[in-house]
């Protein structure tokens, strides 16, 4: 299997997995409790710590970071406990994950529009809520445009209104920008493990908890604390910063390879701003549901592993004006770190046979 899909998932780092193993033995001082009081507890808290200073080194300074289950937990709670704080209307672009504009359709978002390339509009101050909360994703997980979240913080915050970023696909991969007050993070899309995410919230911000039930999280997220997914998490992120630039430049290789080998496809989205390990393409006469059943030695996808199954159109590219047929002639693929050109090259070419199997050249 050649794996093209890093926006559904990404395979776990050696680094992640080693740090994890310390906290799955079979003897008291790793599998401990990290909320006890004795030794073996305090070893366990002490894990965590480490690993929420090196969740927080890829973030901007002035914030508190928040281990949660994952993303979509991260943030349900800030949009919901946000809207609570800040009562005065929320708004949201219209790409956001479904994790996100679920959560905004329950609170009567208003819906921020995108342009045909996938990249936000400039903020309009009518749609910007007084006394609210606004959501926007940095890089988008269907088509890797990325949003102007400073501009949008900064609109936000001149009506006293919080700014909420999904970083989903963009921690560990690009620059956080200043200005967010609520960060939403992923373990398992940066080669850590899944069933961890974060939540960064900024000082100043006054957030309620959304479980209650245990003083974990510093009374902020009841519920035992895992130090092996704590650990994995941290492990992750700081690879990630070591490898950083390495891993851009790769990502960049490939990403140049990828347009050598496509050039009769069309790309969804803005070539940039963009990340360039997601590429999201089409090709007339194509059906990418076919497409992904005769390349099936080849994982990609036709857009968000949380929304494939439901049989639509991708909510993205219907946003940026895309028509229902060209939706479904696209596909998405996703490379990283552990991608090797040789491997880019042979999926590519089996997803072109596949697509001669169509009677498209």
């Amino acid at each position: 299997m050649i794996y093209l899909d890093y926006q559904a998932t990404t395979p776990l780092a050696p680094e992640a997995r080693e740090a994890m193993l310390r906290w799955l033995g079979d003897e008291g001082d790793s599998f401990a409790n990290p909320s006890s009081t004795h030794k073996a507890g305090r070893a366990a808290a002490a894990a965590v710590e480490v690993a929420r200073d090196q969740v927080a080194a890829l973030l901007p300074r002035g914030g508190r970071v928040f281990f949660t289950s994952g993303a979509t937990e991260a943030l349900n709670w800030a949009l919901f406990r946000g809207a609570d704080a800040k009562p005065g209307g929320v708004a949201g672009l219209s790409i956001e994950h479904a994790a996100s504009l679920q959560c905004l359709e329950r609170l009567n978002a208003a819906i921020l529009p995108v342009d045909g390339e996938g990249l936000a509009l400039p903020s309009d101050e009518v749609l910007i809520p007084q006394n609210g909360i606004v959501a926007t994703m940095l890089v988008n997980n269907e088509v890797g445009t990325i949003q102007p979240v400073a501009d949008f913080a900064a609109a936000a915050h001149a009506k006293n209104s919080l700014l909420l970023c999904d970083a989903v696909q963009g921690y560990g991969r690009v620059a956080i920008p200043d200005g967010p007050d609520l960060i939403a993070l992923s373990a398992h899309k940066i080669h850590g493990p899944k069933g961890i995410g974060a939540l960064w919230v900024r000082d100043g911000v006054d957030l309620e908890p959304l479980m209650v039930g245990g003083a974990q999280e510093q009374g902020m997220r009841s519920g035992t604390v895992s130090p092996a997914l704590c650990a994995g998490f941290g492990a992750a992120a700081a690879l990630a910063a070591e490898r950083f630039d390495a891993d851009a430049a790769h990502v960049e290789r490939l990403w140049s390879l990828a347009m050598d080998m496509l050039p009769e496809w069309t790309i969804n989205g803005a070539a940039s701003p963009r990340y360039h390990g997601n590429l999201n393409v089409r090709r007339e006469g194509v059906n990418g549901l076919r497409l992904m059943s005769d390349a099936r030695d080849v994982a990609f996808s036709l857009g968000s592993a949380c929304g494939s199954g439901s049989g639509k159109v991708s909510h993205v590219l219907r946003a940026m004006g895309v028509s229902e047929a060209d939706a479904r002639a696209s596909i998405r693929l996703g490379w990283g770190r552990y991608t090797s050109e040789t491997e880019l090259r042979d999926g590519l070419d089996a997803i072109k046979a596949a697509a001669r199997l169509q009677g498209v050249n």
